[in-house]
């Protein structure tokens, strides 16, 4: 199997937010790689990474990083393939990854998701995947399908919930 998807995180540390993300390529059968590479201990393995993953068959990168964050946008600063920033959660909540990763400067777009949000960074790769695989469109139709068959439900379900003063 040849990865579509690179997850590249800062620290092993941000492993448990990231399954997140390779649990859904799992069900979604997209094949996917996961390294560990730091924009500040290893800046020479980030660039190489980053400048050959289009030619080793990567179609969106998923970079991770917490604190100063700059592992997103040194990726895209060295490729052309889309980059989505997971801000990790680390001090202030993860709001100083968050901002690092959201202001890169004209030219060098990183797409960015909510604080720990490797599921939804795991969607929109797909969503982006999905513009030229009708099979990865339709699994990513039946996924959203499935979370508005959830809330149906649970609106249902609400209905027997029985208080005085509730009038539903």
């Amino acid at each position: 199997m040849t990865p579509i998807v690179s997850i590249i995180m800062g620290s092993t540390s941000d492993l448990p937010v990231l399954e997140k993300a390779a649990q859904f390529f799992d069900e979604m059968e997209i094949p996917f790689e996961m390294n560990a590479l730091s924009a500040h201990r290893t800046p020479q393995e980030v660039e190489t990474f980053a400048r050959e993953a289009q030619g080793r068959g990567i179609k969106v990168i998923i970079a991770a990083a917490g604190m100063a964050a700059a592992l997103p946008g040194v990726i895209a600063a060295n490729t052309t393939l889309p980059v989505i920033g997971v801000p990790v959660k680390g001090m202030l909540d993860g709001l100083d990854a968050m901002l690092s990763i959201i202001q890169m400067p004209p030219g060098i777009p990183v797409a960015t998701v909510g604080v720990n949000g490797a599921l939804n960074a795991a969607i929109l790769a797909s969503e982006m995947l999905a513009l030229g695989d009708a099979q990865i469109a339709a699994k990513v139709s039946n996924y959203k399908d499935n979370l508005k068959n959830k809330i149906t439900k649970a609106n249902a379900e609400l209905k027997e919930v029985q208080y005085k003063f509730k009038t539903n």
